[in-house]
């Protein structure tokens, strides 16, 4: 994918809408949308958006387990392991 070829005025977005919906779910890319020269939006197909969504998720997942770490919140895996067999045996 050629960036430069990507952006687009806000004008090219309100006359070839329905030709930028099919573009980017066949092709994958992202578009720019400019408004008076400057970028304002980022139009990305639903795969890539829900690929973004995912990587969003699995980072917050590693940053809260990091901040656990640093508080002292862990337990160790043998320690865990250990309680669910004794929570197994009482059953």
């Amino acid at each position: 994918m050629r960036l430069s070829t990507q952006i687009k005025p806000i004008s090219y977005l309100k006359t070839h809408a329905a030709e930028i919906v099919r573009n980017l779910a066949k092709e994958g890319e992202t578009m720019i949308i400019t408004q008076n020269g400057e970028a304002k939006v980022v139009l990305p197909d639903i795969k890539s958006f829900e690929q973004t969504q995912e990587t969003m998720a699995l980072l917050k997942i590693l940053a809260l387990g990091s901040r656990q770490i640093e508080a002292g919140q862990v337990q160790l895996a043998s320690d865990v392991m250990q309680h669910i067999r004794e929570g197994n045996k009482k059953r």
